[in-house]
């Protein structure tokens, strides 16, 4: 299997391990005739492809470049707050610890369009995205705003070399789609 992007491989790679047997959302013809025994259909092959990725992934990416893919785009609950509470811990701000890991909890779960309530997604209760919430010290606008913007800025920037170095993985094993001019 191949990939349009590094960015797709990546956020198939890191849904792959809560993809679900039951209840899946593909459409599948329930009249064709029963799978040889032990064949492999088209959609657990993209499952294996996307594990395989994970994979390789996670053995070659440089730790911090891994925990940025995590909390950016995994769907694995765990995962995703451990690489957020690891991310916290390791940027550089002056910004006080709670304000830090804050600004990095709602870089990763960015607030959605939609009613509150009405999302079929996880999001974080509206007072998180309120930075006035983020430090017990009261601290001026302008100076929140720039440690919000200065750690924003370097978790993108990780997250940039990360599908860089991604790419350049996936290139090297044929797994993105080579478009001719």
């Amino acid at each position: 299997m191949t990939y349009s992007t590094a960015l797709a491989a990546v956020v198939s790679a890191l849904s792959a391990e809560t993809v679900s047997a039951y209840g899946s959302g593909g459409f599948e013809p329930r009249v064709q005739c029963d799978p040889l025994k032990g064949a492999i259909t088209d959609k657990q092959s993209k499952l294996i492809d996307s594990c395989w990725v994970f994979s390789r992934l996670h053995e070659h990416l440089a730790p911090h470049h891994w925990r940025a893919l995590l909390a950016k785009y995994s769907t694995h609950v765990d995962r995703k707050h451990a690489a957020i509470a690891e991310l916290a811990k390791a940027i550089q701000s002056p910004a006080p610890e709670r304000f830090r890991h804050a600004a990095v909890v709602t870089w990763a779960m960015p607030k959605l369009q939609g009613a509150e309530g009405k999302r079929s997604t996880h999001t974080l209760p509206a007072s998180w995205y309120n930075v006035d919430n983020w430090s017990d010290e009261p601290t001026p606008a302008r100076t929140q705003t720039r440690w919000k913007s200065s750690i924003c800025k370097s978790l993108e920037a990780q997250v940039t070399d990360a599908l860089q170095m991604a790419q350049e993985l996936l290139d090297a094993e044929g797994l993105i789609e080579s478009r001719a001019a």
